[in-house]
């Protein structure tokens, strides 16, 4: 198969040459490198400029404009001018557009076959090369021009259509696993930024992790970028929510037959689910806008990404951290967008929220907040009020036993806590507050008035009923546990 069609490059071009009355809307789809031949994509340069000088478009025009290009062959206009025109105009672009984007895979192909010939290139460097080359033609294929009045009315018409026939009153997006989280938001929606920020043992992997459990029930992928945890641990945590069974147990394996057969099943089923997980530290953006766009490529329904936790991330080179921030940040968004799925970054927050007497966080609390308030669309955070009553518990007691004073501790352990769940800044929907329930022994968000019978063994178990905590590590006083 010819990957060119010279005759159809020359009918385009001249056709332009003649019919001037819809020349916005014929340049407008046209790009100089959709032409094969050299000379074709100067005349069409050339054209492109003039009109942007509100100049002629014609032979004597273009001759000026190419005049000291020494290699343009001035009979290449003798022969544009000497073609036919077609009224199939519209279908000869796309048809040079197909063919244009043939020869770049071509091209990809060819350039992945010599570096897999060169021993200097790590397997790595060619899949990289292979995914991201391939992301970058599909997503040049895909760009659209402007959404004219009558396309946007009839995609709106068709999309409540959609919504009428799904039967939910309020959940438009990604199931975010939380009904008043859904009420709220209406779900995460293609393309949003959302910020998850909490001080360290509010519960920001483990809510995270609620929401990739639910869109692995539900049918979709998930990518997760772990930047502080190992795969395996995550997965623990997932088995430990999907089962019931109390985490500490899970940890340590002490297991009975009966809990191992679920938990075999469990992960059975896992098997069977689109998830990955990256878990490697050191990761800057761009090396993650290449992994994120290549695991898209492969598995298609990937319907969120997670990253735990963002300011582990670094910018592409060694700049200023505020700009590196700002560079991140802004690379999130367009990702999302790019990607045309929600992107959930965990983040965290000042310590200055701990010295207020009221500490739930607001926006100016997360790290290096400036452009990641701009930038993303939802910011929600997590706070647990009993958390600090422990912490300030612990910490009066701590003082009293230095003072050698007697300190009764008020704090009363609970398997379940109330969990706000703030919504600070909502792009497309109003600010507030939901409330979820925090499950201890499975590190796991549920909504309220919902239950889960922990399942334990007692003989590790009822050694394991309280988490110490230590008030002079108040910045991750759970450490590890959420």
């Amino acid at each position: 198969m010819e990957l060119h069609n010279i005759n159809i490059e020359k009918s385009i071009l001249n056709y332009i040459l003649f019919n001037q009355d819809d020349i916005d809307e014929i340049i407008g789809e046209l790009d100089s490198k959709y032409f094969y031949l050299p000379d074709h994509r100067k005349v069409i340069k050339s054209m492109i400029k003039l009109h942007s000088e509100e100049s002629p478009i014609d032979e004597e025009f273009i001759k000026k404009d190419l005049s000291s290009d020494e290699n343009f062959k001035e009979n290449t206009l003798i022969e544009i001018l000497s073609s036919t025109s077609s009224a199939n105009i519209n279908h000869y672009i796309k048809e040079i557009k197909d063919l244009y984007f043939r020869r770049e895979v071509i091209n990809l192909s060819n350039n992945i076959n010599q570096m897999a010939s060169d021993s200097e290139h790590s397997m790595e460097s060619i899949e990289d090369k292979m995914q991201t080359d391939l992301f970058s033609i599909v997503s040049d294929k895909s760009e659209r021009d402007f959404k004219d009045s009558h396309e946007i009315s009839s995609a709106t018409i068709d999309y409540l259509a959609m919504l009428k026939k799904r039967g939910n009153k309020f959940l438009t997006g990604t199931d975010t696993g939380f009904f008043g989280l859904n009420k709220m938001t209406t779900g995460f929606q293609e393309g949003d930024l959302v910020i998850v920020g909490a001080r360290p043992s509010m519960g920001k992997t483990a809510f995270a992790l609620s929401m990739v459990l639910k869109n692995l029930d539900n049918g979709n992928g998930v990518a997760m970028f772990s930047l502080e945890m190992p795969a395996e641990h995550l997965m623990m945590r997932l088995l430990s929510m999907k089962t019931s069974i109390n985490l500490q147990d899970l940890r340590v394996g002490n297991l009975s037959d009966e809990q191992l057969t679920k938990v075999g099943d469990a992960l059975n089923e896992f098997k069977s689910k689109d998830l990955f997980v990256y878990d490697e530290g050191n990761l800057n953006i761009n090396d993650l806008k290449s992994k994120a766009k290549k695991i898209k490529i492969k598995h298609p329904n990937i319907g969120l990404i997670v990253i735990d936790y963002l300011q582990l991330m670094g910018g592409s080179s060694g700049k200023d951290r505020h700009l590196e921030v700002s560079e991140i940040s802004r690379g999130l968004k367009l990702l999302a967008r790019s990607l045309k799925v929600p992107i959930i970054a965990l983040s965290q927050l000042n310590r200055n929220v701990d010295a207020r007497p009221n500490r739930r966080p607001i926006m100016s609390d997360i790290r290096e907040s400036g452009s990641i308030e701009q930038d993303a669309d939802i910011i929600l955070f997590i706070y647990r009020d009993d958390v600090y009553k422990e912490i300030d518990e612990r910490k009066k007691e701590k003082d009293a036993k230095d003072k050698g004073k007697e300190y009764e501790n008020k704090y009363k352990y609970k398997n379940e806590e109330e969990t706000e769940i703030l919504i600070a800044k909502q792009r497309n929907g109003p600010v507030g507050m939901t409330k979820l329930t925090f499950v201890k022994k499975t590190a796991n968000f549920i909504d309220p008035g919902d239950s889960v019978e922990v399942v334990y063994n007692e003989s590790v178990s009822k050694t394991n009923t309280d988490v110490q905590i230590d008030p002079e590590s108040i910045d991750d006083p759970m450490s590890g546990m959420f």
